[in-house]
């Protein structure tokens, strides 16, 4: 996906850069990681207070398999099918990622306390 795809899918927040991120992308805004493109999907920040609007729109859970079979669940899931062609509910979803990376980054800085 190049930049100016992303830079319109992500409208609703502003400015955005994209990074290299593994194998695939990064998205950021304001200096927080806000959305993980893998192989061509977008993956939305998500946490533990979101996960359940995410599981109940229908979005799946990204998990990251090592070589040695072991998985582990990371913190992104799908763009809710709805979103996917609808402008607005897009601008819902990208603001609740955003609003996860923010609560994200204010628990690490608590934690590193």
């Amino acid at each position: 996906m190049d930049v100016a795809d992303l830079q319109e899918m992500f409208a609703a927040l502003g400015d955005i850069t994209v990074k290299r991120l593994f194998s695939g992308q990064g998205v950021y805004h304001r200096g927080v990681i806000v959305a993980a493109v893998m192989d061509g999907e977008v993956l939305l920040k998500g946490d533990a207070e979101s996960e359940p609007t995410f599981d109940a729109a229908g979005s799946t859970r990204w998990t990251y398999t090592y070589p040695d079979g072991r998985t582990i669940k990371m913190p992104y899931w799908t763009m809710p099918p709805e979103a996917l062609d609808d402008p607005d509910q897009r601008a819902n979803w990208v603001r609740r990622a955003f609003e996860a990376a923010l609560r994200s980054t204010k628990a690490k800085h608590k934690t590193s306390l």
